[in-house]
């Protein structure tokens, strides 16, 4: 099922798993082992969920990796679509 405008994941770590635990950026970032600069970079939607994170995010939090992994790619398809229309391609038929 394909959600309308999805939040950046991001968005969803700091209202899911960081705010209700009273988390600051510096400790969970510390407790993911990654850098603050990383982990607030993901925050901010500068960047999405790398397999990696997916499964760091997995184990700290809970959730499966690829469940990290089909909010990811949900946003960027939803992203990728507002686009479409200006994609030039050629079709090819069978």
């Amino acid at each position: 099922m394909v959600m309308h405008n999805p939040p950046h994941p991001g968005e969803v770590i700091r209202e899911l798993c960081i705010a209700p635990l009273n988390l600051t950026v510096t400790a969970a970032a510390k407790g993911l082992g990654v850098s603050r600069k990383t982990l607030s970079a993901l925050l901010n939607g500068h960047f999405g969920i790398s397999p990696d994170m997916a499964i760091r995010l997995s184990l700290a939090f809970g959730g499966s990796a690829e469940s990290w992994m089909i909010q990811q790619a949900q946003y960027d398809l939803w992203q990728a679509k507002q686009k479409a229309g200006k994609i030039k391609v050629a079709r090819f038929a069978a």
